[in-house]
């Protein structure tokens, strides 16, 4: 038998608007130690020097973290032309400088470059794992990193301002996309070199700032509202997978791992079952010639 997780048993997503400073693993601690909740978890993270959107999953909706990492990303960050930074932010050392300023039409100009699918290197103090270990932790230890390319999916990029010296930008993206490299890169195409200075995320999947709120209002709320006062739904981040309805006796079948055949003609792929509105689980829809199966991949004690 299992031994029992201490603490309250919350099931669902927040929208943690992060501040500067703070590591999303910290933000994790403090939502757990503000909520006492038995399981909190983050969908993607923020480094300390950026401030926005760090979306929260408390207990069952850990399962669905896969599906927020996976979801778009809106940024918005300053580029600081003239120095070169190790980390590509403000917290490294200066490793270069340039005398050149691009002109605005300069950066209107190179923008379409970086739109679409994109190569581009992370950063060497990056969370990319080089033979198992951190990039960051070797960098750190002075040996030399080498990080591959990667393709990644930019979806708009746009010029919000520039005095001369900074331009801020706003960014759509998809997974795995680090907009330090994106800052660097543009800053070479420029002529020069760059790093950001400022980097605020807005938007991770159906997450944006209008849902968010502060670990001070967590702290406030949590002690004095009932979560369903707060919390927002496991499904939230499920929105855009289809949904099939089944009776209380076939979710009993699905919640102990077995197999549903079911009648309604369905395209392969995942699916979200629910009975009413509980998620009972995530199936994987299986084609056969006497019709559609259901194979339970996460399934939810909600």
């Amino acid at each position: 038998m299992g031994r029992k997780r201490k603490g309250i048993k919350l099931d669902g997503w927040l929208a943690i608007d992060k501040p500067l400073g703070m590591g999303s693993t910290q933000v994790v601690g403090k939502c757990r130690w503000l909520t006492k909740a038995q399981k909190v978890g983050h969908g993607g993270t923020l480094d300390p020097l950026a401030t926005g959107i760090l979306p929260i999953a408390f207990g069952e909706a850990t399962k669905t973290i896969p599906f927020i990492m996976d979801a778009r990303k809106t940024y918005e960050f300053t580029v600081t032309f003239g120095e070169a930074r190790a980390t590509d932010d403000a917290e490294g050392a200066v490793t270069a400088t340039s005398d050149h300023r691009p002109r605005q039409d300069d950066i209107l100009a190179a923008l379409p470059d970086f739109i679409g699918r994109i190569t581009q290197t992370p950063p060497i103090y990056s969370a990319v794992k080089i033979d198992g270990r951190r990039a960051y932790d070797l960098a750190r230890a002075g040996e030399e990193v080498k990080i591959k390319s990667r393709k990644v999916d930019i979806y708009g990029l746009e010029l919000l301002s520039f005095d001369g010296e900074q331009a801020k930008l706003k960014l759509h993206c998809g997974k795995g996309t680090y907009v330090r490299s994106l800052a660097r890169d543009l800053a070479v195409k420029l002529g020069t070199v760059g790093y950001v200075s400022a980097l605020r995320r807005t938007r991770v999947g159906p997450f944006d700032l209008a849902m968010s709120i502060s670990l001070e209002k967590l702290e406030d709320i949590s002690h004095s509202a009932p979560p369903e006062e707060w919390i927002l739904p496991v499904v939230t981040v499920l929105d855009d997978i289809l949904a099939l309805a089944v009776t209380e006796e076939e979710a009993r079948l699905l919640s102990h791992g077995q197999r549903l055949a079911v009648s309604d003609p369905l395209a392969a792929g995942i699916i979200r079952v629910m009975t009413g509105t509980r998620l009972v689980a995530l199936c994987e829809v299986e084609i056969t010639p006497a019709g559609s199966i259901l194979k339970p991949v996460r399934v939810f004690n909600i």
